[in-house]
């Protein structure tokens, strides 16, 4: 009996090598972008029950690499990798639920998952949480919980929480109104390059809001989000060329970042531009637009002002 208990070990260990050598040509293949081969490699060892290929079976699903893309499959996959603690198939299954996709939108079971990846340490699964206290979707509306979450997520240095957190000491929503705090959140953010942060950054400087005011501290923050294609960020820096404020009176740069802003058919970019184009001569309009047009062409990290 001894012998024959021996044997199944055996066999066990040999079968559970035979998964992780799956899983390892799989991670190999996906690498070498052999998509085709990495996941016949990953479903050998989804189907023995193995959670990390089975997230990865759903994100190939997901992603459409090495099959066709199907949404459904993907949740069906992620599912079962969530149900066994997978942390990252947790939190896309909770994307996926909050998206509607390959499942029928449920916030609540949106919720459910960011929470368990959120508990196992996953940043983005944090912030999510955070958002959906925050909005009241799936939970209960609790600033309190969104501002928990919010924490948590910052400690590991998420930019979109540090943003979220600084609305948050701004709107004393959870926390008592802080307009410094929210400064620090928001610079703290805008440095990891998050337009949101370095717009808000500049409207606290403009403001003189947690801070002393100061016009040139304001540009410096709208043109790092400007040169993001961030649209308030546009129409404030157009405003402050052609009033003068921290920058020399420049109608010609103005009108360019209200072109800009009014790219996507923005209604204030183009009021502005009109009251603008109304003190300009059309050499100086026809530069501003040659302006823009060269910033549109140059890639976005060259973008200098």
């Amino acid at each position: 009996m001894r012998g024959a208990a021996a044997i199944g070990t055996t066999l066990a260990l040999a079968a559970l090598a035979a998964f992780a050598g799956d899983i390892e040509d799989g991670y190999r293949f996906y690498e070498n972008r052999d998509y085709a081969r990495a996941i016949n490699a990953f479903r050998r060892a989804a189907e023995q029950g193995q959670a990390a290929a089975q997230y990865k079976l759903g994100l190939m699903y997901r992603n459409g690499q090495g099959v066709a893309k199907d949404y459904r499959q993907a949740a069906s996959w992620y599912e079962k990798a969530a149900a066994r603690g997978n942390g990252f198939a947790q939190f896309d299954l909770g994307v996926m639920y909050a998206e509607g996709q390959g499942v029928a939108r449920d916030y609540q079971q949106a919720a459910s998952w960011f929470e368990k990846a959120a508990a196992q340490g996953y940043a983005s699964a944090q912030f999510n949480l955070g958002v959906m206290y925050t909005e009241g979707k799936g939970v209960a509306r609790d600033y309190g919980q969104a501002v928990f979450w919010y924490e948590k997520a910052t400690a590991q240095g998420y930019a979109s929480a540090q943003f979220n957190l600084g609305l948050m000491y701004y709107n004393g929503q959870g926390v008592a109104q802080d307009y410094q705090r929210a400064l620090s959140w928001y610079r703290k953010a805008a440095v990891q390059g998050n337009a949101e942060a370095q717009f808000n950054l500049g409207v606290m400087y403009y403001n003189g809001r947690g801070v002393a005011l100061d016009f040139k501290e304001a540009v410096s923050w709208y043109q790092k989000a400007a040169a993001q294609e961030h649209t308030p960020a546009q129409i404030s820096l157009g405003i402050m060329y052609y009033n003068g404020e921290g920058v020399a009176q420049d109608q010609v740069e103005a009108c360019k970042w209200l072109i800009l802003a009014g790219t996507n058919g923005n209604e204030v970019a183009g009021k502005n531009r009109e009251i603008v184009e109304r003190k300009m001569t059309p050499e100086q309009i026809a530069e501003a637009q040659r302006r823009a047009s060269v910033w549109m062409k140059t890639p976005r990290r060259q973008h200098g002002r």
